[in-house]
């Protein structure tokens, strides 16, 4: 899952399979850490089109915006995200299980989010230009 806006990787599940309830869980989690988002963007898997997620958007209000099936470019930021993450981690390992992969991929993403620069974010980490946001530093200004 991931922040349209700040870029960051916000939630993480990874497993052999993911259903409505990890979803949820997961949604769960980045509701702990931050307000709830406008609305969720989301393809037409059977996890993610479940009573589950239609009734946790409802009940902290967030809307869905739902991509057409056949158009991945409608949700171009996990697109790009999700290519990253499987041309530099999941293309490149073997994996002995699960538990191994999980790891690794907690650990690529908090290198994506805390040191990778992206150019759409002033070259900026998506955690330092999240953090920005929060706590803006004045601009130096030099008097001449």
């Amino acid at each position: 899952m991931c922040d349209e806006f700040t870029r960051e990787s916000i939630g993480r599940r990874l497993g052999r399979s993911i259903t409505a309830d990890d979803v949820v869980a997961v949604l769960d989690e980045a509701l702990r850490r931050r307000d709830a988002p406008t609305s969720i963007r989301c393809d037409n898997g059977p996890e993610l089109v479940a009573a589950a997620i239609k009734d946790w958007c409802r009940f902290v209000g967030t809307g869905t915006l739902y991509i057409e099936p056949g158009r991945p470019w409608q949700n171009p930021f996990v697109e790009s995200f999700n290519g990253k993450a499987r041309d530099e981690l999941f293309a490149r390992e073997i994996f002995d299980s699960v538990f191994e992969a999980r790891v690794l991929y907690d650990d690529w993403c908090d290198v994506y989010n805390r040191l990778r620069p992206h150019s759409s974010l002033g070259y900026m980490p998506p955690a330092v230009f999240a953090a920005a946001l929060i706590n803006p530093q004045p601009s130096l200004r030099v008097d001449r």
